[in-house]
């Protein structure tokens, strides 16, 4: 039971529960049914859908042309460290509404930097006893937690690739404190997102360098965080570009090579974000494909981008085709066991009320509820599935196709001998526009 409060942060907005598809109430979930049972699992606890902190409860709804158009938070202009108590409890609030269980943060989201990094620590002490707190209180749980190590100066050439040492050692004491605070609020896990980890030009930079000494960055959180006892998750999340021209963690299967090859990917999974994915170039599908096929898709940051645009817009995800795909990877590597839906998403600049926030939310909960439901009847019929058995079926009762299946060498001798004896290939159809209609009639008829 939440504990209660005498002031109200979001008095215009009521507690959202599930009202089904004939309802009119647009602070009302048409598809989102928490307790629901699909695959054997409530709604709740396949979503496992997280408040952004940084967008929800500190995003000011600026842009490059102009500040930001967000008013409602008369607490913004307080101290730093009341500004962070009212924010808190603002995001408690926000969170029990609308029935979100989980929330991620960044260390400076929750509190502001200080004059040095001594009372920076003693602030994020302080709030971190709050949130243990107020998450009891609530019912609520921190997802993960990450570091701001991108938007101070100090960082403007990276932190673990900065070529500077104070700034690396900075960087690393900065993620030594918030690894902490993440552990102590039993976070289930902990995200590196490379915000200035690139380049800008290769005319000043010495990549192989740089990437070593971010595998050694790496490696010291691995330490420190078996030092610590800390039990949660990592997750690296790709990114291709934004603010630099080409960041180290471009997309998944980059990531999961650097991991590779600095002996780092027992440690880390990944946290796939849908606007990074597109960005690179990708289908949000394909990333979280990509992951998850290496056993290491830990996390999703949910949003979406514009095709339109060429930077990372971060909406929320309404694209009910974009949801069911994303649903269909998810569910069948298992389901998220310590990650989930976090709404790494902000609203339009135009949109600047504390309603938008809580539509934008129930807007985006209810497609992945339904991209959920969708994704459970695809493949509880095998209706795509069946047909890529089918396609791939001469690898399995073909003996060449076993052979090389199971030896993992292809004798290019006994190939040509092959291809020899059977002569020519009979080009056999894809029928993608078959099964982009099979994908059509499943999203019409579920309810």
């Amino acid at each position: 039971m939440a504990a209660k409060q005498a002031k109200q942060y979001f008095p215009t907005v009521p507690h959202v529960g599930f009202e089904g598809l004939d309802s009119k109430n647009p602070f009302a979930f048409k598809q989102y049914n928490p307790d629901q049972i699909v695959a054997g699992k409530a709604m709740k606890n396949h979503l496992r859908f997280a408040m952004a902190y940084w967008h929800s409860m500190r995003g000011e709804g600026g842009d490059p042309f102009g500040p930001g158009t967000v008013s409602y938070r008369s607490y913004d202009s307080q101290s730093a460290e009341r500004a962070a108590v009212h924010r808190m409890r603002a995001a408690f609030e926000f969170m029990d509404k609308l029935g979100i269980d989980f929330y991620c943060f960044h260390d400076r989201d929750i509190v502001d930097e200080a004059g040095n990094l001594a009372e920076t620590n003693k602030r994020l002490d302080k709030m971190a006893d709050r949130l243990e707190v107020i998450q009891q209180d609530y019912g609520k749980k921190l997802l993960w937690g990450t570091t701001n190590a991108f938007s101070n100066p100090r960082f403007m050439s990276g932190a673990g690739t900065n070529p500077r040492v104070e700034a690396f050692a900075y960087a690393a004491a900065q993620v030594k404190k918030a690894m902490e605070v993440t552990a102590k609020l039993g976070g289930e896990g902990y995200v590196f997102w490379g915000g200035r980890e690139g380049y800008d030009t290769l005319l000043n930079t010495d990549m192989k360098r740089e990437l070593e000494h971010l595998a050694a960055f790496m490696h010291g959180a691995v330490a420190h965080k078996k030092d610590i006892g800390f039990t949660g998750q990592f997750y690296i999340e790709p990114k291709p570009m934004e603010p630099t021209k080409h960041q180290y963690d471009f997309d998944a299967a980059t990531v999961i090579s650097f991991l590779i090859a600095n002996n780092l990917a027992d440690d880390f999974k990944l946290n796939i974000e849908a606007n990074h994915a597109t960005l690179a170039g990708h289908d949000f599908q394909h990333d979280l494909v990509v992951a998850a096929d290496n056993g290491m898709l830990g996390s999703v940051d949910a949003n979406r981008g514009d095709s339109n645009n060429g930077w990372d817009t971060d909406q929320f995800p309404t694209d009910i085709y974009q949801t069911t795909l994303a649903m269909l990877p998810i569910l069948k590597m298992g389901g998220f066991t310590t990650g989930g839906l976090n709404f790494d998403a902000k609203v339009r600049r135009q949109s600047n009320t504390p309603e938008d926030l809580a539509l934008a939310h129930i807007g985006a909960m209810d497609a992945f509820a339904f991209g959920l439901k969708v994704a459970n009847r695809l493949i509880e019929d095998r209706a795509l599935d069946s047909f890529i058995e089918e396609r791939y079926a001469t690898w399995d009762h073909d003996a060449m196709g076993q052979e090389i299946e199971r030896n993992g060498v292809a004798d290019f001798e006994a190939l040509e001998k092959y291809t020899l004896t059977n002569g020519e290939v009979r080009p056999e159809s894809g029928r993608q526009e078959q099964l982009e209609n099979v994908l059509n009639q499943y999203i019409w008829t579920t309810h």
